[in-house]
């Protein structure tokens, strides 16, 4: 049997890049996935065809992850499609260049990070949380500019609401905790995806700071999540896993 058989997933974000992995990874592993998408209609619709095509279960919702009531009706119509939700993934996010020692940055921008990557993270799992039972699994996709830069400028507000959210996790395990669910965050480094392809000049100049010399995949991330949602992880709870070819080591 399948490690997550019988198991329900909602993963916001879930049409493309790393999300995508997730979605496919979690499916493979036997759960029915749900996943959110606000803009990519084709890809989602094209990611649910291949899933299906493989034998597995999944459903695309369109959902603003920066707008709690529209998150609130993607659990709704969770639930509706298959009476139960299981697995949270906080994939959604998204970056904005933003120094804070220009006039030229929009405050709408730092708004909407803020929206999407901390308030829409946080509003997720409130929801999800009335829904999940024992067993249940709570996973966030922070980065690892929670705690490190490495020398990028202007990325202050994207790292900042990473590190928000490890806050978060650690904090929501012990709310959770007593009703047996895990919470935990991935932290991604360097990963190649249509939007961060890993064949530039500028990509060059990454590699040289990792120590296994190369971008990720987003496979690699999504085993992570993967590994979290198990069973084997069942007593990992309030934990950041690190996924970066040692970035940071």
């Amino acid at each position: 049997m399948s490690p997550l058989t019988n198991k329900v997933a909602l993963v916001t974000g879930g049409s493309r890049g790393i999300g995508a992995a997730i979605v496919k990874r979690l499916a493979a592993d036997g759960a029915s996935v749900v996943f959110t998408y606000l803009n990519a209609e084709e890809k989602a619709v094209a990611l649910v065809t291949e899933i299906e095509k493989k034998g597995g279960h999944a459903l695309a919702i369109k959902a603003d992850s920066g707008n709690p009531k529209s998150l609130e009706l993607a659990v709704e119509e969770t639930i509706k499609a298959y009476g139960q939700l299981d697995i949270l993934v906080n994939s959604a996010g998204i970056s904005v260049y933003s120094p804070v020692d220009t006039t030229e940055t929009d405050p709408a921008e730092l708004e909407k990070i803020l929206a999407v990557n901390l308030s829409g993270v946080a509003a997720a799992t409130r929801i999800a949380s009335r829904y999940i039972g024992e067993g249940g699994r709570i996973i966030s996709i922070g980065s690892t500019f929670a705690s490190r830069l490495g020398g990028f400028s202007g990325f202050a507000d994207y790292a900042a609401t990473k590190a928000a959210v490890a806050a978060y996790t650690r904090g929501w395990a012990w709310d959770l905790g007593k009703k047996g669910i895990t919470v935990n965050t991935v932290e991604p480094g360097p990963t190649a995806t249509d939007m961060n392809p890993d064949n530039t000049d500028f990509a060059q100049s990454v590699k040289s700071g990792l120590a296994l010399g190369r971008y990720g995949t987003v496979e690699e991330i999504a085993a992570a999540v993967a590994f979290l949602a198990s069973p084997e992880a069942s007593f990992i709870t309030g934990s950041t896993l690190t996924v970066d070819g040692g970035q940071n080591a």
